[in-house]
């Protein structure tokens, strides 16, 4: 009951009139950028960092979140139109959803993307109302070696599930950590590889770091490739409804989608990819059409469409309630919190529960919001694919700096977003994940902070480390998280070296 209660409070913060116009422009932002190949909502909402610092933070924490389910919607209408995926977790509603439109069937397909959105999305949000209180009261009794192991374990799992080896996403990884020591040690009060320069002695800024690597670092990256091959845009033909024979074979994949997504989202581990790709594999097995997979199955779009947000649900769980990012997007918006001087994890609950459960309920109006605005204006999604790239890049670049300037008017930050800029470039040049690196410069200070006073605490005794069972149990986590893929790809060569 105390959580209904406390949901009641929370829509009665949501549907103020200010916060339902953050929500609405959020969710605009968020389909818009999602609907853009190569802009996805880790890159708005890094943009809009810098801007909404001094705007009030449940507003702007809403306006986030929109964004992130915007995005996830947004996406699927490139998928399915232009065979383009606007976020990664769409890649497969790409596979049936581009043959349905080419089969004269982009509707239906448009139609089972946003309706099974809306579904999973409220059914994701619900699960994270229910279960992210019993989550906090285990998270309350955990002492500084307990939250030092689970800082660990979100190192490692970011690490290994971002890039294309565990190694490139330590490296990533470590270059954040070594950031996260610039500044003022907390403990003695010294100045650490500040160089004299005094705009470092409050530490690297988040803001600076997040826009220059996914902002500047997309555009010199997207300007550097001159030379590809110009995606072919499927017109929207017949109607956008569904037949009565559509809503019998996507029902079932909704929910089936749902429940993938919403709890493999949650995991440290888990992500967007993950529970879309089984949803398809998970449809293609129980489908009674067997003949129409790979020729455009509406179920191919229902469940991982439906998996793929019901996961955004997912990840804001353990953001939330233990201050951990699963996702890029989850990262950027952990830097939000810190923006305004808010730790996500146990503890906000209990000081902030106004702005935590007017999130939660924001993201019923959200969802909602979405499903009205979307298929309405299809048509304007579609127009937005003919914005010349050099337009819209260049404009991210005018906004990225006059953001910074905004923030913090030197010449020392503007130079910073320039090299982080060049280093996001260099990342993704050579396929350095990005993400590890800002998951670094957040996490790093409160891990340190949180084996220094375990340490503290025990007199200098290590073993204190692993003195309690949840930290043992969290470390060994971390110990198979970052042994597995490595396992894994010595067993695939292996084999390969047999056949």
């Amino acid at each position: 009951m105390e959580t209904f209660a406390a949901l009641s409070q929370g829509f009665l913060i949501a549907l103020t009139p200010a916060n339902l116009l953050f929500a609405l422009v959020g969710v605009l932002l968020g389909t818009a950028v999602g609907v853009l190949p190569g802009i996805g909502p880790a890159l708005t909402v890094a943009l809009l960092l810098p801007v909404t610092f001094k705007l009030d933070p449940a507003g702007s924490l809403i306006m986030f979140a929109g964004i992130y389910y915007g995005g996830m919607y947004g996406g699927s209408t490139t998928s399915i139109l232009i065979n383009a995926p606007g976020e990664s977790a769409s890649m497969i509603t790409a596979l049936e959803g581009n043959r349905m439109a080419k089969a004269g069937r982009g509707g239906p397909a448009l139609a089972t993307a946003a309706i099974g959105s809306f579904v999973a999305g409220t059914i994701a949000t619900v699960g994270l109302a229910l279960f992210a209180p019993q989550l906090v009261e285990v998270a309350i009794g955990f002492g500084p070696a307990d939250y030092f192991a689970l800082m660990v374990l979100a190192f490692v799992t970011v690490s290994a599930t971002f890039g294309a080896s565990p190694l490139r996403g330590m490296t990533s990884l470590f270059l954040g950590l070594f950031l996260g020591l610039v500044g003022i040690d907390s403990l003695t009060g010294q100045t650490r590889l500040t160089f004299g320069v005094p705009e470092l002695v409050d530490g690297i800024e988040i803001t600076t770091l997040a826009v220059g690597l996914f902002a500047v670092g997309e555009a010199l990256h997207v300007a550097s490739r001159r030379l590809h091959a110009t995606d072919e845009l499927v017109p929207v033909r017949g109607s956008l409804w569904m037949s009565r024979e559509d809503w019998r074979r996507s029902w079932k994949p909704w929910l089936r989608g749902s429940l993938l997504g919403f709890p493999i989202g949650a995991l440290p581990a888990g992500g967007a990819e993950i529970p879309t790709f089984l949803s398809y594999a998970v449809e293609r097995r129980l489908t009674k059409h067997p003949d129409q997979f790979g020729q455009g199955a509406i179920e191919g779009v229902a469940g991982p469409e439906a998996a793929n947000n019901a996961s955004a649900a997912g990840t804001l769980m353990p953001l939330l309630t233990l201050g951990l990012p699963t996702s890029a997007t989850a990262a950027i918006m952990l830097a939000g919190f810190q923006q305004y001087g808010l730790n996500p994890g146990p503890l906000l609950f209990v000081e902030r529960p106004d702005l935590v459960w007017g999130l939660i309920a924001s993201l019923f109006v959200a969802n909602a919001m979405l499903l009205v605005l979307n298929l309405p204006l299809v048509g304007l999604w579609v127009r937005m694919l003919a914005i010349p790239q050099p337009w819209l890049y260049a404009g991210i670049l005018v906004f990225s700096a006059m953001g910074t300037v905004a923030t913090n008017p030197s010449p020392v930050e503007l130079a910073m977003l320039l090299v982080f800029g060049l280093l996001g470039f260099g990342m993704r040049r050579f396929d350095y994940p990005i993400a590890p690196m800002i998951v670094g410069l957040i996490l790093g200070p409160l891990a340190e902070a949180q084996l220094r006073r375990a340490l503290a605490m025990s007199l200098g005794d290590p073993t204190v480390l692993v003195g309690s069972p949840v930290a043992v149990v969290l470390l060994a986590l971390a110990a198979v998280a970052l042994l597995a893929p490595l396992l894994f790809r010595g067993l695939a060569r292996f084999q390969a070296a047999e056949d």
